[in-house]
């Protein structure tokens, strides 16, 4: 179910705004949002798995919760990242 380390790897090196960067919000929202696909996939298999249904609510809070900062900090970069994940809003 979690991202393996190639996959992480990857996002990583896809949103990161230098090449030093793995934990800036670009980076920890795509992250979560990959995780929370992930999840959503499996949840629709396993219906009553409430364990992993209450993880990806506190993932998608915790994604809800950077893009707010995001939005308050740079908005420019909110709007870029939003449409390059394909978020809504």
């Amino acid at each position: 179910m979690a991202l393996n380390k190639l996959e992480k790897e990857q996002i990583i090196k896809e949103y990161a705004r230098d090449e030093k960067d793995t934990g800036s919000v670009e980076v920890q929202v795509a992250i979560l949002t990959k995780e929370i696909q992930i999840l959503t996939d499996h949840l629709k298999e396993h219906i009553h798995d409430y364990h992993s249904k209450r993880g990806l609510l506190m993932k998608v809070g915790k994604r809800r919760n950077l893009l707010d900062y995001l939005k308050r900090t740079d908005v420019v970069r909110y709007r870029e990242l939003i449409k390059k994940l394909g978020l809504r809003k």
